[in-house]
């Protein structure tokens, strides 16, 4: 399905050169979804469709090619990059070390107001999963781990973490699509809220790297059943 038409929009008045903005209006697109995966990139259309020549549209798609987010296919041009198994594990496995490092050092530092924060984003949470908007949830989700991320009080490691998070975006995505996985979160991030409430590291990191284990699990298998 192809909802380019409903929902790239470019933002002229951004403090960036135009290629830079366009480059980051298709990334944003592909990592959101917007742009689906073996979706063409077709530069006349991007182009009429965004506002801009197809100059600054073809520099993008190079970029984003360097990415791994576009790939090149002979005869047919542009297309975006699908989600494959190997991707997937490579993200993850690298999200789950900084992730179970990230809630260990939270779980000793983390305030009240912290614990106050994940709660409401919770509440958030649920309401999002009652709206079934899978945008609302993947932003509540970002937010939850972004809230754990604030209480390491490591900027470095906060960095590492920020620096990461559109590729695991992409995948993010992916798992909300799953409407079975929604109520399995809301007990996840509840669990892990406990945890952290209750100093309990280890339980933290074990929930937290389950978190993340399922993610593996189910975006693994609707890779295969697409395949």
């Amino acid at each position: 399905m192809n909802n380019m038409d409903n929902t790239l929009k470019v933002n002229i008045n951004e403090y960036l050169p135009l290629r830079d903005v366009v480059f980051n209006t298709l990334r944003q697109a592909i990592l959101k979804g917007e742009l689906e995966p073996g979706e063409r990139l077709m530069e006349i259309q991007l182009a009429e469709r965004l506002g801009v020549s197809r100059t600054p549209i073809r520099e993008a798609i190079r970029k984003l090619e360097l990415e791994g987010l576009v790939v090149m296919i002979p005869r047919k041009g542009a297309e975006v990059a699908k989600i494959t198994e190997k991707d997937l594990n490579d993200v993850l496995e690298v999200r789950c070390a900084l992730e179970g490092l990230a809630v260990e050092l939270a779980c000793k530092r983390i305030d009240l107001e912290g614990i106050k924060d994940l709660k409401d984003n919770l509440s958030e949470f649920k309401q999002a999963v009652k709206g079934r908007d899978i945008t609302a949830l993947a932003e509540r989700d970002v937010e939850f781990h972004d809230i754990i991320f604030a209480a390491t009080n490591n900027d470095r490691l906060v960095q590492l973490l920020n620096n990461f998070r559109e590729q695991m975006y992409r995948y993010r995505v992916e798992y909300l699509k799953d409407a079975k996985t929604h109520q399995q979160l809301v007990e996840e991030h509840e669990s892990i809220i406990s945890d952290l409430e209750n100093r309990d590291c280890d339980s933290a990191k074990k929930h937290i790297e389950h978190h993340i284990y399922n993610q593996v699990t189910t975006v693994s298998k609707n890779i295969k059943n697409e395949g």
